[in-house]
């Protein structure tokens, strides 16, 4: 165990994983951090990383603080979210939880990973210029590996001219799923072998280039899962709705025969908000999106929707509820 100050939160490895939060800069050398939650496979002869089945990335909200309410507190902290999730998927999955860089008061901005934000974190728009959701990811992945000064299994290295890259499973909480719909324009547009970005962190000083992803293309091409967890915003733009986008990460599919699935979990919280009318309108257009194109790709690209605690009084507890709930076979 290794407590750091700097880092703000312990370094632990019990067993067969090594769990910690550090506070990692978005690129190599810039001036802008995410608290990242990090709970990793490691061999438990050597301590080494080995080969994951996935990583599954968590995308967190707002801060909420000082509500005296301890399954909001507890479902509201990062190394409490990892560890939901490693109860989820299990041994072979890795899981990270990254909350935003930068808070105006309590509202989280996703600056790096979206460009057209209000002052609030609110978007105003998708696009895939530049792709920096994905940057932001790989680079963050890159450097927690780096900073946390996690070696490799010699196995490993001598397996990864052959190992396949693992599965990236993504997940955004709340205001989080800003981050997803980033994400899915940018799928959207990618176009395998196509991107040849010399800023990339292709080259990173982590040589786990099996264990996480090290360049844009990699990442998007890994992605085979992304769940939206009771998202929702104070404006429009909590899913994404352009249809052009949808049908190209379909065609994609099916040229790769590659398969992609996403579910929508969601509450009375947000999906009964009367006030709030365009969640609820958004999320069923988004899933029609998702619907029709999966018939024309064949059931390459797979919905699914799933409501919790529906006959529950939509209050805040509920939504960070959950989490804890989540069903993600």
């Amino acid at each position: 165990m290794t407590r750091t100050t700097n880092n703000e939160i312990v370094k632990q490895v019990f067993m067969d994983r090594w769990t910690g939060i550090l506070k990692v800069p978005v690129c190599l050398k810039g001036m802008t951090y995410c608290r990242v939650a990090a709970s990793l496979c490691v061999s438990p002869s050597s301590k080494a990383l080995i080969v994951p089945k996935a990583n599954a990335i968590f995308f967190n909200g707002d801060r909420v603080e000082g509500t005296g309410n301890p399954v909001i507190d507890k479902l509201s902290d990062l190394q409490n979210i990892v560890e939901v999730l490693n109860s989820k998927f299990g041994a072979p999955v890795n899981t990270w939880a990254i909350e935003a860089s930068t808070f105006n008061g309590s509202f989280a901005v996703y600056k790096e990973f979206i460009h057209s934000l209000s002052k609030w974190g609110e978007p105003q728009s998708y696009k895939p210029t530049g792709f920096p959701a994905s940057t932001s990811i790989v680079s963050l992945l890159s450097n927690f590996c780096s900073q946390a000064d996690l070696s490799v299994s010699p196995a490993e290295h001598q397996s990864s001219s052959s190992s396949s890259l693992p599965q990236t499973v993504l997940l955004g909480f709340s205001k989080g799923g800003v981050v997803l719909n980033q994400l899915v324009t940018e799928l959207g547009f990618f176009k395998p072998n196509a991107l040849e970005d010399p800023t990339q962190p292709n080259s990173s000083k982590f040589p786990g280039t099996q264990i996480i992803p090290t360049s844009v293309e990699s990442f998007l091409d890994s992605v085979t899962e992304i769940h939206y967890v009771d998202v929702g915003l104070n404006s429009p733009g909590a899913y994404p709705t352009d249809e052009i986008t949808i049908q190209k990460i379909a065609d994609r599919l099916t040229e790769r025969n590659k398969r992609m699935r996403f579910v929508l979990h969601g509450t009375p919280r947000q999906w009964n908000d009367k006030r709030r009318d365009w969640i609820r309108e958004e999320k069923n257009h988004f899933r029609e999106l998702l619907e029709s194109a999966g018939k024309k790709s064949q059931g390459k690209m797979e919905v699914s929707e799933r409501t919790y605690f529906s006959d529950g009084y939509p209050d805040l507890q509920m939504h960070f509820q959950i989490i804890e709930e989540l069903v993600v076979t």
